[in-house]
């Protein structure tokens, strides 16, 4: 399971969102796209949105935090 969490260092929701994984204990890379041009752009192709935290679980694409999305997406990973 590959799981990407685009981020700002100012963005509370993105805060939120990994901590909401990380106390499932599910491992994720964080990329910070205030710093890194070219995955900001990957993240707005991924998502047609330039907001974060925006979060890729097996591309399943989650705009926001949205805690329903994100179990539903993990548990749909886990089954494969």
């Amino acid at each position: 399971m590959t799981i990407k969490i685009y981020t700002t260092h100012t963005c509370p929701w993105c805060d939120v969102a990994k901590d909401f994984l990380r106390s499932k204990d599910v491992p994720f890379i964080e990329i910070d796209v205030q710093t890194n041009r070219a995955a900001a752009q990957e993240m707005i192709t991924k998502s047609g949105q330039m907001g974060v935290p925006v979060i890729d679980i097996n591309g399943s694409v989650i705009v926001g935090f949205n805690k329903n999305a994100i179990e539903m997406a993990l548990s749909f990973t886990k089954q494969f």
